[in-house]
């Protein structure tokens, strides 16, 4: 059958579905076309159902270990098949509104595996072929990877697709990889009560993280009994009994690492495959993502790309962002790509969350920088929560804000104000002449910006070789 349609747009995630809506609410005549569920990954294993199952971890923690504060809890039972089913509904609510959503703005949505046949020109495998009169735009997203002989069985070798639903919480779970989504995962697993091994090949979890903020978090590992082997490889592994043996290769040799599960967190791969690009000529870097510039057309015109699939940062926002770019440059507005603060969280214990420049790259750039750091244990409301770990990074040219870091509790709520900081070109004088509501722990923010001034009143200013120092003098009550 053959059909048209004004754009094409192949794949329903972030990317996908909010771009077919925004064009539909534009009047456009829109087909988004997916081959698996509405939502992509974030909303059907993802973002969505991941920090569900980490909220469910943080309240049992705090069931459980809240007896300093005052509040002893006779029993809190821990049920995986309804904390799996709370997810489930969670997942449900969300799919099935972003599937009325773009039904509701006009938006057609097709079911089935698309692949270009031209350049205006779609195939949808049992569905027919669609010729696009404006754009054929592709937001297929990632998927995750494993490492040569770890290929996930969905049994005692899984991949985050499946351990973000653990129906049966394993004794002990063996993350391979130290990067966002193993540090998340076995995050909530150790807290629920699963023991921690977490193998990664590199000398740092978290790689690219600023390394003061990842000691934070994985010392609180640590002190729940997790075992970290950095610089470490997985060779290979066999079953045992119901459970797994992991040979691997660390500083001290070769060794074994005996578990219920194994969950692969090393990565994710564009899908860029088998849409019929190659044949196109649609350039593709070294990874294999799909190469677009800053109005996301790739080099054949009028083929667009946007989210995962045109390269990292892998996150759901930027794909929003993508997408409300490019719907501008498809209904005719000169429009392209000119974020200056993209901001990043990672939902561990604590969190840590950043904007703009780490620490690390400013100072690789051979700029004069300031940087000021202000102790959650010196902010009243930390105390009160009994979450007083982590700090406030704040990162300076001179006054002008260039990154803020934060570890330590709702720094993914937080960074929100330091990413419109930068955003604006906000100064550390704006930050600190803005009154922040006490007693809350966006007041880190500003102390930390009187801090960089020199001019802080709840630790001490002391300045060594041009660089403020923070050494804890008293409390913000």
């Amino acid at each position: 059958m053959e059909m048209n349609a004004e754009v094409m747009v192949i794949g329903a995630g972030p990317a996908g579905y909010s771009l077919a809506m925004r064009l539909a609410q534009r009047g456009l005549d829109v087909v988004c076309v997916e081959g698996e569920s509405v939502g992509g990954v974030c909303l059907n294993w993802g973002c969505i159902p991941s920090k569900a199952l980490i909220s469910v971890a943080n309240r049992y923690v705090s069931a459980r270990e809240s007896e300093d504060l005052g509040l002893s809890v006779t029993e809190a039972r821990l049920d995986m098949a309804r904390v799996v089913a709370h997810q489930r509904r969670i997942v449900r609510h969300h799919t099935e509104g972003v599937a009325n959503l773009l039904q509701s703005n006009g938006a057609r949505v097709v079911k089935g595996r698309a692949r270009l046949v031209g350049a205006s020109r779609v195939a949808v495998d049992r569905v027919g072929t669609f010729t696009a009169s404006r754009a054929v735009v592709i937001a297929t997203g990632a998927h995750p990877t494993a490492p040569r002989g770890f290929e996930p069985n969905g049994q005692t070798i899984v991949s985050a697709k499946d351990g973000v639903f653990p129906e049966h919480l394993p004794e002990h779970l063996i993350v391979l990889g130290g990067g966002v989504i193993g540090l998340e995962l076995g995050t909530a697993h150790l807290r629920l009560g699963s023991r921690l091994t977490l193998i990664e090949v590199s000398d740092q979890l978290l790689a690219g993280i600023d390394p003061d903020l990842t000691r934070v978090v994985e010392r609180k590992l640590q002190e729940r009994g997790a075992t970290i082997l950095r610089g470490t490889r997985a060779l290979d592994w066999q079953a045992r009994g119901a459970g797994v043996v992991v040979r691997v290769e660390g500083p001290d040799g070769n060794s074994e690492v005996e578990g219920s599960r194994v969950l692969v967190a090393t990565g994710f791969a564009p899908n860029s495959q088998n849409l019929g690009l190659e044949a196109l000529g649609v350039k593709l870097d070294a990874r294999g993502h799909i190469v677009t510039d800053g109005r996301c057309e790739t080099n054949v015109a009028g083929v667009f790309a946007l989210g995962d699939v045109a390269g990292p940062p892998y996150l759901a926002h930027r794909a929003f962002k993508d997408a409300e770019i490019l719907a501008d440059v498809l209904s005719g507005s000169r429009a392209e790509r000119d974020v200056r603060a993209m901001p990043a969280a990672i939902f561990t214990h604590p969190e840590i969350a950043g904007v703009g420049l780490s620490e690390t790259q400013a100072r690789a750039t051979g700029r004069q920088i300031n940087v000021a750091r202000f102790p959650f244990s010196a902010l009243g409301r930390a105390q009160a929560l009994g979450e007083p770990d982590g700090f406030v990074k704040l990162i300076a040219e001179g006054e002008r804000l260039v990154g803020g870091w934060i570890v330590g509790a709702e720094a993914s709520e937080l960074v929100a104000e330091l990413t419109l900081a930068i955003e604006v070109g906000a100064t550390l004088e704006d930050l600190a002449l803005t009154v922040h509501t006490h007693p809350t722990l966006s007041e880190a923010l500003h102390e930390a910006a009187e801090l960089g001034l020199g001019r802080a009143v709840h630790v001490l200013n002391r300045v060594r070789k041009g660089r403020p120092v923070t050494q804890v003098a008293s409390s913000n009550p």
